[in-house]
């Protein structure tokens, strides 16, 4: 199966969908979705691409993005590959040394950004850099202050649409090779720097071969929400596997707007990490526990059919029996259909889940009542998936069949190691880091341990993540914060013990959930600091913390914590643009309370 080069890839789709819609987009929630169609997504990527080639951009020049998802990514994405060359997006949550360090490190010239957070971002950056000459800005609502160096995108386009360039346009385009770089990804870091990930178009050329093999229900009927930012791997390959399948996609543009897109949307198709799932499971649950006594057996009664249904016989390839299928039926009507559609999932086809730990018990409880979880693995590094569930024969605890073509080994250290088409060739103008993520051999580190099962992985740790107490024993913290976080009372935890005597917490608290609970049990406080002082607070959390590790051995359980009022953020510096935590910075921040702790 040969993929088109992505310098084409929009030309062939628009000759073949025409007038369909490729590309929805709204600016705010109270605006009409705004279709794009093939022929216009078509249009618009040959007239940037004129206007980059005006601007000077050569073949493999490095043009950077720093935006929340807009529809002109995407179009500025395929201009670029039209011209041979290089797309470096950055997280829209990005700091000003975080962007400044991406400019200098892949040499951007040119930035386009989406709105006024960013632009500000990019003049700070600007006033410094020595290799910043220009911004484009998508959003007309933004208010330029360097006018010299700053413009529209909107002015872009007439540039493009006045411009001549279309032949040395379409000759780039047909000298495109899959060597060529598309992307440098730049991986977030729980430490130091970040590094560019060399993304050349062959791995997205084989990334699209291989999920049309794998994933046999997606068509181009199919309808996809962009929700996780295009920056990360994992959404962007996802829209260039819908693009290349016809697939329509809907842009949300701000994340906490999710919810209400899902529902307007009603997607067949989206890509989400275990944290969406975590809340939705949570908010499920909390509706549960307030059920009256027969509604709350009915609910128990038909997971537990949704479970053999779903579990016990299709899962593994089997056709339930008649009178199975009658009592999913009415399982189905009376609960799980109202579920989904309250959630705005009633339509889906699969649901790709990733980029962190995705515990059983939500993974069981939603394939239970038909939410059709893939969940999955992958890497910045491997161009996302190395493993996802297969629709069949998929084993709960793994995080799935290997794709095809691609070679997994477990290494030193039970470390996973990888080879293929879709392994990225190095990290941009860094030979040393490069060096030490790949074996004598030619296999690509992945960091993470776990071992193979009848073909697919079972992930056991991060091995960077691991720490050992001062008794020898090693903790794998991640395993322990999945598993707190499944409790309705806990928002955020961080583990610690590295060369302690015993594991601890900070624990940030669902704030709401915790008044309610003082409240009902008639707690007095004065503010939420006095609040989570409060000696009942403490014996509720330590209570559900004890029934929630009382599986685990006695050294890997959390003996004390800490409740803190604000949660770790992406601006405080405790997590990553992944959303992944910052143990090193939770720390330091948290220095004195550690050590409270540990004292006595």
């Amino acid at each position: 199966m040969e993929e088109q080069h992505f310098s084409q890839s929009i030309k062939l789709q628009s000759k073949k969908y025409g007038e369909k819609a490729a590309l929805y987009f709204r600016k705010n929630l109270t605006d009409s979705w705004k279709a794009t169609s093939w022929n216009e997504f078509e249009k618009q990527v040959s007239v940037v691409a004129k206007a980059l080639v005006e601007l000077g951009v050569a073949e493999q020049d490095r043009v950077g993005q720093f935006s929340q998802n807009m529809a002109e990514c995407l179009v500025v994405d395929f201009a670029l590959y039209a011209n041979r060359a290089a797309m470096v997006p950055m997280y829209a949550t990005s700091s000003v040394a975080q962007i400044d360090f991406i400019v200098k490190d892949a040499g951007i010239e040119i930035l386009f950004v989406g709105e006024q957070t960013q632009y500000d971002v990019a003049i700070e950056v600007m006033k410094t850099s020595d290799v910043l000459k220009r911004i484009i800005v998508f959003d007309n609502d933004v208010k330029l202050v360097d006018t010299g160096n700053s413009m529209y995108f909107s002015d872009l386009l007439k540039l493009g649409e006045r411009s001549t360039r279309h032949f040395e346009v379409d000759h780039r385009s047909d000298e495109a090779t899959p060597e060529d770089l598309a992307c440098i990804l730049y991986t977030s870091g729980t430490t130091g720097n970040p590094k560019g990930v060399m993304m050349p178009h062959s791995c997205f050329l084989e990334a699209m071969k291989i999920h049309k093999i794998r994933l046999t229900s997606v068509t181009d009927q199919d309808v996809s929400v962009a929700f996780l930012p295009l920056s990360h791997v994992f959404e962007r390959t996802w829209c260039y596997f819908c693009i290349s399948m016809g697939v329509s996609v809907y842009i949300n543009l701000r994340p906490l707007e999710i919810q209400q897109t899902i529902k307007d949307v009603r997607p067949t198709l989206m890509c989400a990490v275990p944290r969406f799932w975590e809340k939705v499971y949570a908010g499920v649950q909390e509706n549960i526990a307030k059920m009256k006594p027969f509604k709350m057996g009915l609910v128990t009664w038909a997971v537990a059919v949704g479970k053999q249904y779903n579990l016990d016989y299709l899962r593994n390839g089997v056709q339930p029996p008649v009178w199975m299928k009658v009592k999913y039926t009415i399982a189905d009507k009376l609960i799980f259909s109202k579920v989904k559609k309250t959630i705005g999932i009633e339509n889906a086809n699969i649901l790709p889940t990733a980029g962190a730990k995705l515990s059983d018990e939500i993974a069981v409880f939603m394939r239970s009542i038909g939410v059709p979880i893939v969940y999955g693995y992958g890497l910045t590094e491997s161009t996302a998936t190395v493993t996802c569930f297969d629709y069949v024969n998929y084993e709960i605890g793994t995080v799935g069949s290997i794709m095809p073509d691609v070679q997994v080994r477990i290494g030193e250290d039970s470390e996973i190691q990888l080879k293929g088409k879709t392994i990225f060739p190095g990290y941009y103008k860094n030979e040393e880091a490069t060096a030490a993520a790949f074996t004598a051999d030619g296999w690509f580190k992945t960091g993470d341990a776990g071992y193979l099962k009848d073909n697919k992985i079972v992930l056991t740790e991060r091995i960077k993540d691991l720490f050992k107490t001062s008794n020898g024993k090693y903790i794998a913290p991640q395993a322990l914060e999945t598993l707190l976080v499944l409790d309705k009372y806990i928002e955020q935890v961080a583990v610690v013990g590295d060369e302690r005597n015993f594991v601890t917490a900070i624990i940030a608290p669902v704030i709401p959930l915790i008044e309610e609970y003082a409240a009902k049990h008639k707690i007095q406080y004065e503010n939420i600091d006095e609040l989570l002082k409060k000696p009942e607070i403490y014996a509720l959390i330590e209570g559900r913390i004890k029934e929630l590790q009382k599986n685990m051995a006695n050294y890997e359980q959390i003996k004390k914590f800490a409740l803190i009022k604000k949660g770790f953020s992406i601006e405080t510096g405790e997590l990553t643009n992944t959303l992944k935590i910052r143990r090193a910075v939770v720390m330091q921040k948290y220095k004195s309370i550690i050590d409270e702790m540990y004292a006595s």
